[in-house]
């Protein structure tokens, strides 16, 4: 997947072994701010991040063993991952981030767009569940996810090609 924005390439590859750091980092962004808030040291909080992030892939390879995780390029440069479990009635994004500085700058939307135009033609829904502190809540309404069920800090969101074709 390949898609033009004003100023780059966006495109995805496959997570290699060589990008643990990196996607560590990326899982780090997600906890800058309430991370901000403890009195630990920055190898108190690294050694935090490096633990939560291995804790968090071990549950996604084992609940979620055919999940395709990817890494998102800007050009050259890597700039987040997305990790993806194709279902058979519905794509359902486990994870999209992108380092802090990348974010609000439209990289994400041709990214969604290209798993909803796949659902769109196998003839599936999207979801994804977002914490109720995730900023992602208006990109995903403003392309046409409707939340569906809210569980303590998660909310359900739900794209259906069905719905959102005007007919």
């Amino acid at each position: 997947m390949t898609e033009a924005t004003p100023n780059n390439l966006v495109s995805l590859r496959a997570v290699q072994p060589e990008d643990e750091t990196f996607l560590t980092s990326v899982y780090g962004s997600t906890r800058e701010q309430e991370l901000e808030m403890t009195p630990w040291t920055v190898e108190q909080r690294e050694a935090f991040i490096r633990f939560q992030y291995t804790a968090q892939l071990a549950h996604y390879q084992t609940e979620y063993p055919r999940a395709e995780q990817s890494v998102i390029l800007l050009g050259d440069n890597r700039v987040g991952r997305i990790y993806v479990d194709r279902r058979e009635s519905e794509i359902h994004i486990l994870d999209i981030t992108l380092l802090t500085q990348y974010r609000g700058q439209g990289i994400g939307t041709p990214i969604l767009q290209q798993v909803m135009d796949e659902a769109a033609q196998a003839g599936k829904s999207v979801s994804i569940n977002l914490d109720s502190f995730n900023q992602s809540h208006q990109l995903f309404a403003r392309l046409g996810f409707k939340p569906t069920e809210t569980t303590g800090f998660h909310t359900l969101y739900v794209w259906n090609p069905i719905a959102n074709d005007g007919g």
